[in-house]
């Protein structure tokens, strides 16, 4: 769970001209988002793609992949209106 307070506070510190509305609203999105999304970082061997020697030279995300970071991959959940 995502703690509000703290994403309120890290928020305040990066936008100090921000309203407080404004930073209520963001820090609700945030807190929100495991409602909406679903990491599916750990099915990466499910994704369907080959690595490719020459994806490195195009592909920025390839480029940091090599660089040794990590990437956390979400998937919208379905709408629950549907």
């Amino acid at each position: 769970m995502i703690d509000r307070e703290r994403v309120l506070a890290v928020l305040s510190r990066r936008f100090p001209e921000a309203a407080v509305a404004q930073l209520a609203g963001a820090a609700n999105a945030i807190v929100g988002l495991p409602d909406e999304w679903e990491d599916v970082s750990d099915r990466e061997e499910q994704f369907g793609y080959h690595y490719s020697a020459h994806c490195s030279d195009l592909c920025y995300l390839a480029q940091q992949a090599e660089r040794g970071e990590q990437f956390r991959i979400y998937r919208r959940r379905p709408s629950r209106l549907r």
